[in-house]
């Protein structure tokens, strides 16, 4: 590694001191109530977050004004009466030890008048393909002089409410198609005043209401978060986007978060927030290239859930903060288990959170089922001082044991040779909630979390069937053998993942299908954990519990979510050793 800034090295953004160089970027969550309030969910998901080490949590896009609404259960920061919740809230990120942002982000075209109650507004009067909860085609209007100037004012009234809320800093969006980057996109924005036209004019909304608050709002230090390449014909290209981030600095930015990609990119809009098929560090180089060109921190995002790569591209000087997006999904103590140099749960870059959430559902994680269920699992705890023998080393066996393995002793068994089960498999396949399948990335979520069991003192063994000396005196037998195929499938499918055929365009074209995705998950899969249970020679005492697939044949998240709550509720646990 280069030698450089360490990731968990202290850094300053205008006159914020952040504890170190990662940062929980703005991400959706629909935990605010419908009004837009901070709720109990808000501050015990944030709270999460915090109390993992992460060094600024940047809180969710909040419009400034409510014609940018975009999203049913958006959090409100566009009046008054939001500021009690928001302090709620800074608080909880400050008690905890983090630096607290909110993201400035007007949905323009895409807030929908479902939503928002009124008509959107937008740089000009361009047809808007919208989805929030059902698709949409948005005409919106376009922004005379004066209703520019009263977005304007909205937003530097948002500022100085946020520095009232005791935020240390906020974010502008001036990404993915949200009104900003409109402004910047020559596809939607056809102006032809002072607004439109050359990339000066079009940044021109962007940099005044920057410079506004910088002018208006002393001491309030303001990330520019730049998209800087909107990959489809007509959109912001990589040297305008490079351009833009330098005109950030010279209007006031405290610091320039590097992103890409636009609900119009192409071939998909999944390029803003890329899964698991597209290679690690997606946008880094977009990042490295802004940091030759500003003297602010550079802010980076895109695939950097491994720790070495994160710490690589701080070392080497690519960037200076890490955005870590779903892998603080996917594992709210990423930053401190980083630190300490022990596994991380890996995010699978799967896209769940994100397809979950734009479907009307809140915020959720295929391998963390807490996420947006915290105060769920508050006072909650794993037993303890327990004899405990896993049947099954997939995800729901290695996540429970995983869960279990402090003050217990935990031996896994699987027939296989390794840990893992179908789900390594799940790599071949076609697709993975909607997105094309990677199988490294499986491996990876697999790999770490059995290293996570070892760590915590589990044992395992590979290649034999329990005995009855292996089950004896134990407190509880963990069943999470798995599902089987009907019909003979069995050994059909893995041998058809195993080949090209799982890759081919006709099995793309089946598994693009929600109905043929249901019959390979469920109707033509069979829990097999009950009756393997009533036939293991058990103990008198010895209690079981049977687990995800080998329960009831399903996708990955319910699987996980049983080893979850299984490990973590009381009623699922054996009882007390006398």
């Amino acid at each position: 590694m280069a030698e450089g800034p360490g990731l968990f090295d202290p850094i300053e953004i205008g006159s914020v001191r952040l504890r170190n160089r990662t940062q929980l970027p703005s991400m959706t969550t629909r935990l605010a109530d419908d009004a837009g309030h901070v709720t109990d969910a808000t501050l015990a998901y944030y709270r999460a977050r915090a109390e993992g080490g992460v060094g600024l949590v940047t809180v969710e896009m909040a419009s400034p004004e409510i014609a940018g609404k975009h999203r049913f259960r958006e959090l409100g920061i566009y009046d008054e009466k939001f500021l009690p919740g928001l302090r709620r809230l800074v608080d909880t990120l400050h008690e905890a030890g983090a630096r607290a942002s909110i993201q400035l982000g007007h949905g323009g075209s895409r807030a929908r008048s479902a939503v928002s109650g009124t008509t959107p507004v937008a740089p000009s009067t361009v047809p808007t393909p919208v989805f929030e909860v059902e698709s949409e085609i948005a005409m919106p209007d376009a922004m005379s002089s004066a209703r520019l100037r009263e977005t304007m004012d909205a937003y530097v009234a948002a500022a100085a409410r946020a520095q009232r809320a005791g935020f240390d800093m906020v974010e502008l969006h001036g990404a993915h198609g949200y009104l900003i980057s409109q402004f910047l996109s020559p596809l939607e924005n056809t102006r032809t005043d002072s607004y439109g036209g050359s990339l000066e004019n079009r940044a021109r909304f962007g940099m005044e209401i920057l410079r506004r608050i910088k002018s208006e709002i002393p001491g309030l230090p303001v990330i520019f978060r730049i998209g800087v390449e909107d990959f489809f014909p007509g959109g912001l290209t990589a040297d305008e986007g490079m351009q833009v981030g330098q005109w950030a600095e010279q209007n006031g930015a405290d610091a320039v978060s590097v992103t890409a990609g636009h609900y119009r990119s192409l071939p998909a809009a999944e390029r803003m927030i890329p899964p698991m098929a597209y290679p690690a560090a997606t946008f880094v180089e977009y990042a490295a290239r802004m940091k030759q060109l500003v003297d602010v921190p550079v802010i980076g995002v895109g695939r950097l859930g491994d720790p070495d790569l994160a710490a690589c591209a701080v070392a080497e000087g690519k960037l200076d903060i890490v955005a870590l997006g779903r892998p603080l999904i996917a594992d709210p103590h990423w930053v401190a288990k980083a630190q300490a140099g022990v596994p991380v749960r890996r995010c699978l870059a799967c896209n769940h959170c994100i397809t979950n959430m734009r479907s009307g559902a809140q915020l959720s994680c295929v391998v963390n089922p807490a996420t947006g269920r915290e105060d769920a699992y508050t006072g909650t705890s794993a037993p303890t001082g327990h004899r405990i023998v896993v049947l099954g080393a997939g995800p729901a066996g290695l996540t429970y044991a995983s869960l279990v393995a402090a003050d217990n002793d935990v031996t896994v068994i699987d027939t296989a040779d390794r840990a893992g089960g179908a789900f390594r498999l799940t790599g071949r396949a076609p697709r993975f909630n909607d997105v094309t399948a990677a199988e490294p990335t499986f491996a990876a979520y697999v790999d770490e979390l059995e290293r996570t069991c070892r760590i915590g003192g589990v044992r395992f063994r590979y290649g034999s069937e329990a005995t009855r000396d292996d089950l004896r005196g134990a407190d509880l037998v963990v069943v999470a053998t798995g599902a089987d195929y009907r019909f003979g499938l069995g050994a059909v499918v893995p041998r058809l993942l195993r080949t090209r055929a799982a890759r081919s365009r006709v099995a793309a074209r089946l598994f693009a299908s929600s109905r043929v995705r249901d019959r390979l998950y469920y109707r033509l899969r069979t829990g097999r954990g009950t009756a393997l249970a009533s036939r293991l020679p058990l103990d008198p005492d010895t209690k079981v519990l049977v687990l995800g697939d080998a329960a009831r044949a399903g996708k990955a998240h319910e699987a996980i979510t049983s080893a979850f709550d299984a490990a973590l509720t009381p009623s699922a646990q054996p009882a007390p050793n006398p």
